[in-house]
């Protein structure tokens, strides 16, 4: 059964949420302000969090940064009495789940609730298998409970027992060569070396010699034998890093490679078989490299067996607080210090920046934080990022599913309600929303209230 807090300085509001949510089913607690919600917290960790945004010493918005801080997989909801665009992006920037205007119906924050918590409990659920596939298999490398990483680890178990080539898509920084070594920590050929090449830094005129060898005297300079890389392999596995930079010559030897299993060094004439896995990586399209001619068509297809894309750290934005974590604790464990915290804005900074360097920029980043750090707190300074951008507030709303139309909607209702409640009085209805007559009267006319003495809440 889930826990639920409720957090509202509100007595009969606190009350009410509490017997509903009992009466649902669920285990619930309340209190009235932020300090005892921050310290229940940090004993319970509960499932979801539903918190007043207007609370006297610490605000809705400062405890939802804590509760995330304590423990990021619990929910939070925030209520309010008068929701506004900027405390909802606020909400939402630092977590919240979803973001309620009072007043609202108990079945309505029910079925918010409902939702919360389904998500949360899928959540528990892909990290119960997330947690499982890192026990039983070497991918401590591979960190993220995004849907796509889970997908990628669910094609690196399916790769244990397998030999076949593997192209590995994405931009720089997502973690390719890591992915690489999983597949080859998992595999038979574990005990055997695993040799990383970058195509894109082998001068052209040198390729062939460094990936496959010669012989004494084939060329100007060839003083002495060279084995090569591929030999260098030999039981275990190559990753071709950058592959999209590797000559046309060298493109037809490893092709000959992969149908025969056989190379031969420049100056030879007698070939050479190998036992070598081959996994290969790039940042460019080669779809678009075999139609422009770049790329062999005939190569592709060989090295296209089973391909792995890493998406952009920008477009799986929910692991980024499990990879800073695991950042703090790797560069601190390197410098023999406690791991400092990251704060609840530092970590909206973090989740907000469109991060082009992706992974490798994050711990980069992490890396520098924790270095420098001069308390026990990593705070927005710590992290110098200086060219983030802003939150995209078209970005906000669209993730928000309209949310701009919804409390302005549900602004308009309760303006309208105050109004009726008093008659068309402006005076007493604005005493009673919290707010000046000349606000009111601005409301009222960007809502197109019409002043009368009666009112509805339809196309008034």
């Amino acid at each position: 059964m889930f826990n639920i807090l409720v957090v509202d300085d509100q007595k009969n509001m606190r009350e009410s949420l509490a017997i509903a949510f009992k009466r649902a089913g669920y285990y619930v607690d309340s209190v009235e302000n932020g300090e005892k919600a921050i310290n229940l917290q940090r004993d319970n960790c509960y499932d979801l969090v539903v918190v007043d945004l207007k609370m006297e010493n610490m605000d809705g918005l400062e405890v939802l940064s804590q509760i995330k801080h304590i423990n990021p997989p619990t929910e939070v909801i925030v209520m309010t009495a008068f929701g506004t665009i900027d405390s909802a992006i606020q909400a939402m920037k630092k977590g919240a789940y979803d973001y309620v205007t009072k007043p609202f119906q108990l079945s309505d924050i029910l079925s918010v609730i409902e939702r919360a918590l389904e998500k949360k409990r899928l959540s528990d659920k892909v990290n119960d298998l997330q947690k499982e596939i890192k026990e039983k298999y070497k991918f401590e490398g591979v960190i993220g409970n995004s849907p796509v990483m889970m997908r990628v680890l669910n094609i690196l178990m399916e790769l244990t027992n397998s030999e076949s080539t593997v192209l590995i898509t994405g931009e720089s920084g997502t973690g390719k060569e890591l992915v690489a070594r999983a597949i080859h920590d998992n595999s038979r050929r574990n005990n055997k070396p695993f040799v990383v090449v970058n195509c894109g830094a082998l001068p052209e005129s040198l390729q062939e010699s460094e990936l496959f060898g010669h012989a004494i005297g084939s060329f100007t300079g060839a003083v002495k034998d060279k084995k090569g890389i591929f030999l260098e392999a030999q039981g275990g596995t190559l990753f071709l890093d950058e592959i999209g930079e590797i000559s046309f010559s060298s493109q037809v030897k490893l092709l000959r490679f992969l149908q025969n299993g056989e190379i031969r060094r420049i100056g030879d004439n007698k070939p050479t078989f190998l036992d070598v896995r081959i996994i290969v990586a790039t940042n460019k399209d080669l779809d678009e490299a075999t139609k422009n001619g770049s790329f062999r068509k005939d190569l592709f297809y060989r090295l296209n067996v089973i391909r792995i894309h890493l998406p952009p750290l920008r477009e799986r934005k929910e692991d980024i607080h499990v990879l800073t974590n695991h950042f703090v604790n790797v560069y601190s464990n390197k410098l023999e210090k406690k791991p400092p915290e990251v704060s609840g804005d530092a970590m909206a900074l973090l989740l907000n920046y469109t991060w082009p360097g992706n992974v490798r920029e994050l711990e980069n980043v992490v890396e520098r934080a924790v270095t420098l750090v001069n308390g026990s707190n990593i705070t927005v300074d710590d992290l110098a990022l200086e060219n983030v951008q802003s939150v995209d507030t078209i970005n906000i709303m669209t993730e928000m599913g309209g949310i701009r139309a919804a409390l302005a909607q549900q602004e308009r209702k309760t303006i309208i309600e105050s109004l009726r409640k008093y008659a068309g009085n402006r005076k007493q209805a604005a005493s009673n929303l919290g707010i000046s007559t000349t606000t009111l009267w601005r409301k009222m006319k960007e809502y197109q209230i019409i002043p009368k003495t009666s009112y509805n809440t339809g196309n008034t």
